[in-house]
């Protein structure tokens, strides 16, 4: 199985409000509110480390849930996120500079 980077777009307006992420989508200015689990995922979505790490070190130790079950749903959760542009995903860390070269080629790819 390979790694899963997430990055955050900087494309995108995210705020917390009465604890939880908004984030408004820059393609069709759809307005998602995450959870505490989500959350916690976005803040740590830096493109360095995995996702499987993120869920093991941020999601498990904070939440009584069981791993394999939360890397099935955060995968899922950030791959529905990166198809409205909020996220990049990489199978090898990702620098901030990398993300808007693979948010175009992503576009490419919708079209």
């Amino acid at each position: 199985m390979s790694q899963l980077y997430v990055l955050r777009s900087e494309e995108i307006a995210a705020r917390m409000m009465a604890g939880e992420m908004m984030i408004m989508s820059p393609r069709d200015s759809t307005l998602f509110s995450l959870n505490k689990v989500g959350t916690v995922i976005w803040n740590a979505a830096d493109g360095q480390m995995p996702l499987d790490e993120i869920v093991q070190q941020k999601v498990c130790a904070r939440f009584e849930i069981d791993l394999t079950e939360a890397f099935k749903d955060a995968e899922s959760f950030v791959r529905e996120l990166a198809e409205h542009g909020l996220l990049a995903l990489s199978d090898q860390p990702i620098e901030a500079a990398q993300q808007s070269v693979q948010a175009n080629a992503a576009d490419e790819a919708l079209r």
